[in-house]
């Protein structure tokens, strides 16, 4: 066999909570991924497991064993990006279930598309049903009943994965740019900081200069793992620890990017567009870019799924998840419009999931990873397009030529009918009717892309004033108190209890706070 099919590959698992991950992984591999003492007291995972895995034939995986319940679907997410292929379980005696469907969307906005699917307890019940269902909801994926707790099906199970890794080629030994986006980040004493990913491209190796982005912080490779043994050189496709110096651990976080250090001159600013991010299959060369907007080519789990223009949700991207507006320029293609900064090449994937209820609505691959702030034209389309299609760009995007300076163009005025909803969520502050009372869809949208209404759970709409009023109080009463709760934020507006719930959820969505049993306090996070 060649050493390009050997070539290190990272199988993500998926399903609903109690279908068996881990102990279907404990199973394969030996190694016990629920590390911490409230996962085996609760009997459930809640952060991202690892293990090696050698498949018959030599093919090694490393494996990321993820949460299943929806509480952690955001951690989920951050699991899946950068795997290579999937294994789904499916109990014998529950069949699919919520998160296994919620599971099977995350894949397929990733682009994930080879893997296996394992019905699990199949000596509790008949697997026959499960395996239907599991043929139905992933078509191509080989389905085999197992037995973390007998053995049955285990070899049988393995044989599956190395035939769905076959076609895979992998992505080590090819030239790219070194990117680790990280999900743990913490100290070995006499060691320093070590930093965890899966490397999505590139090598990292003893004595690397390195970069974590969005900070731009220095950094030194002192020493590299690959689950727990320690090697020179890692290489793409493998789960890795870099140790690194120069680096305090408050200095960076999950969600962080570490790249090969570069020359300041090589950076890319916003609105630049070199050659490596003109097409999609030029990403594994490319460097990512500090960006607060992309443009992207989304696909939507359906069409009542698919959110209106100018609705804020949430993005989640290699490990990080922040919020964005998406601003429509087209068909498939849109803007989104991030509040904090995402590190992000041409073809990278996308999942877009709801704020409030969490969700996933969809997902998609990144065109233009640094685009200047615009809205819908034909060439725009065009451009993008070119761009899915892989085609090399003729020249300079039609946007780019230089223009005189000018002044802004006014907003669109709002109309006399939009005014007056306005002025009616104004005068209602933190007790706005329901929409359906308004009967102003068109306007309440024209509020929303203006920045004047804000979408206050799936049926109501507050002033955007009247929210920002409201914001101040419930961070100066948690300053002052050290937490808030409903009836207390109930009490302090003198209004209901629906009132205060969607207030506070929608702080919730926001990550301004942190709900803690009967309480919120302030989520306090590193950026």
């Amino acid at each position: 066999m060649s050493d390009t099919f050997l070539a290190p590959l990272t199988l993500g698992t998926a399903g609903h909570i109690d279908h068996g991950k881990t102990a279907l992984i404990r199973a394969l591999t030996g190694v016990d991924t629920d590390r911490l003492p409230e996962e085996r007291e609760r009997g459930i995972s809640i952060e991202l497991g690892y293990a090696p895995l050698t498949l018959p034939g030599g093919r090694r995986l490393s494996v990321v064993d993820v949460p299943g319940h929806e509480r952690f679907v955001r951690t989920m997410v951050a699991g899946a990006t950068g795997i290579d292929l999937y294994l789904m379980t499916i109990a014998a005696d529950d069949g699919v279930m919520p998160q296994t469907r919620e599971h099977a969307a995350v894949l397929a906005a990733l682009g994930v598309t080879a893997g296996v699917v394992a019905v699990t307890k199949a000596d509790l019940a008949d697997p026959a049903r499960a395996l239907q269902e599991a043929a139905e909801l992933l078509s191509g994926a080989e389905a085999v009943a197992v037995s973390a707790r007998s053995g049955d099906g285990l070899d049988a199970l393995a044989a599956a994965l190395a035939r769905a890794a076959e076609g895979l080629p992998g992505r080590a030994g090819r030239d790219g740019a070194l990117v680790l986006h990280v999900d743990r980040a913490f100290t070995i004493r006499g060691a320093g900081t070590v930093v965890t990913g899966t490397l999505w491209s590139g090598s990292a190796g003893r004595g690397d200069a390195v970069e974590l982005l969005p900070s731009g912080r220095a950094a030194r490779v002192r020493g590299v793992q690959v689950h727990d043994a320690s090697t020179e050189r890692a290489q793409a496709g493998q789960r890795v620890a870099l140790n690194l110096a120069g680096v305090a651990v408050d200095e960076v976080a999950r969600g962080d990017v570490v790249v090969a250090a570069a020359d300041v001159g090589a950076r890319r600013a916003p609105g630049a567009h070199p050659a490596d991010a003109r097409t999609v299959s030029d990403t594994f060369l490319a460097r990512p870019v500090v960006s607060h907007r992309l443009d992207v080519a989304l696909e939507w789990v359906s069409a009542e799924a698919r959110p209106a223009g100018g609705a804020r949700v949430a993005v989640h991207h290699g490990t990080r998840e922040v919020a964005a507006r998406l601003a429509e320029l087209g068909g498939r293609y849109a803007q989104l419009r991030l509040e904090r900064p995402l590190m992000a090449r041409a073809g990278d994937r996308v999942v877009i999931r709801s704020l409030a209820p969490p969700d996933t609505l969809g997902g998609g691959v990144v065109l233009d990873p640094a685009p200047r702030r615009h809205g819908p034209s034909r060439a725009l389309l065009a451009r993008l397009a070119r761009i899915e299609r892989g085609d090399p760009e003729p020249g300079p995007e039609p946007e780019a030529a230089p223009e005189p300076a000018r002044a802004p163009a006014p907003p669109e005025p709002l109309s006399a009918a939009a005014l007056a909803i306005e002025e009616e969520l104004r005068a209602a502050g933190a007790e706005p009717p329901l929409d359906a009372e308004l009967e102003a869809p068109a306007e309440l949208a024209a509020l929303r892309d203006a920045g004047r209404a804000v979408r206050l759970g799936p049926a109501m709409h507050i002033h955007a004033g009247a929210l920002d009023a409201v914001r101040e109080r419930v961070v100066a009463l948690i300053e002052a108190e050290g937490e808030i709760t409903l009836a207390r934020l109930r009490d302090e507006l003198g209004t209901s209890r629906k009132y205060a719930q969607a207030l506070l959820e929608r702080f919730d969505a926001e990550r301004l706070t942190l709900r803690r049993g009967e309480a919120r306090v302030l989520r306090r996070r590193h950026t």
